[in-house]
């Protein structure tokens, strides 16, 4: 078709080209030349498109041929699925009835012997639950023993400690006098700091005791007589111009003048509050003027 059509608009521009003037040869071959190679490569491209559309049809057979191997596979799957069903139904009816057949034949096996075993196997199995109530009610309480005697090893210890405090805040007294003599020989002279080591040894020696006391069980022997003495100690030291605030047990904030060692995190307490619950080593004031930072650990609820 596009042949044809190109030889019509050919001859068209030849007759039209005839009527105004006389062509020679060589300016038809001129002409034509390009209507040539038009047409030549309208060929090429015709010759192409007629290879690409029999690699198409070979495809397409391909194609069909895969989907009939694919529809005979499945065909035969099915066939072969439902006779595996059919032989599974059998093999289940079987041995259904032999099952049924073999407790048919164990009822009837079943005799007074049998029955006198049921009983024994199920006395032994009383017998053996008395037993092991029986030896866990002992366990139990062997184990109530060992925690008595371990609560009263510990009762002791507590109690030998508190002697041992209480021997120590005899010599913290000792110390206390001999910071008050020193105070009444050695005047404060002006433009003069005086020498304060003695008094925050004593403040560390009565922090460490309170720090033990809060560990100890509030019914030890001894115990309350032991924060009497720790309690004059502290009024000793006050008395000398020392003072030691209480801050155990007190609610931390960003701002307070303190060196925090460690938080450690606790559920017990209500999240984002923060309590001190150790004092390693204590603030100690002289004058109403901090003279040693506290150094703390915090515990942080979560």
């Amino acid at each position: 078709m596009k042949k044809i059509t190109i030889y019509i608009f050919l001859l068209a521009s030849v007759s039209a080209f005839a009527q105004t003037e006389t062509l020679t040869k060589e300016d038809l071959a001129k002409e034509l030349q390009p209507l040539k190679t038009s047409v030549q490569a309208l060929q090429n491209e015709n010759g192409k498109l007629k290879t690409e559309v029999g690699n198409l049809k070979i495809q397409i057979q391909n194609a069909n041929k895969s989907i009939d191997s694919l529809q005979n596979q499945t065909q035969t799957n099915s066939n072969t699925i439902a006779q595996t069903a059919i032989e599974l139904g059998g093999k289940i009816s079987t041995t259904e009835n032999n099952t049924n057949q073999k407790i048919s034949e164990v009822d009837k096996s079943l005799s007074k012997n049998s029955l006198y075993g049921i009983i024994g196997v199920l006395s032994a199995i009383l017998l053996s639950g008395l037993l092991y109530w029986l030896l866990n009610k002992k366990q139990k309480s062997d184990k109530t023993d060992m925690i008595d005697q371990l609560s009263k090893t510990k009762s002791s210890i507590e109690e030998s400690l508190v002697k041992e405090f209480g021997k120590q805040t005899d010599l913290i007294e000792s110390e206390l006098q001999l910071l008050a003599q020193q105070k009444i020989e050695n005047p404060k002279a002006e433009n003069v700091e005086p020498d304060h080591s003695l008094a925050l040894k004593v403040a560390s020696e009565i922090n460490l005791i309170e720090r033990n006391i809060n560990l100890m069980d509030k019914g030890t022997k001894g115990l309350k007589q032991l924060e009497r003495s720790v309690g004059k100690l502290k009024d000793n030291l006050s008395a000398n111009g020392y003072e030691m605030p209480e801050l155990l047990g007190k609610q931390y904030h960003q701002g307070m003048k303190v060196i925090v060692t460690s938080s450690i995190p606790d559920e017990n307490l209500e999240k984002g509050s923060e309590i001190i619950t150790k004092v390693l080593i204590p603030q100690v004031n002289f004058n109403d003027k901090m003279i040693q930072s506290a150094q703390i650990e915090v515990s942080v609820g979560m």
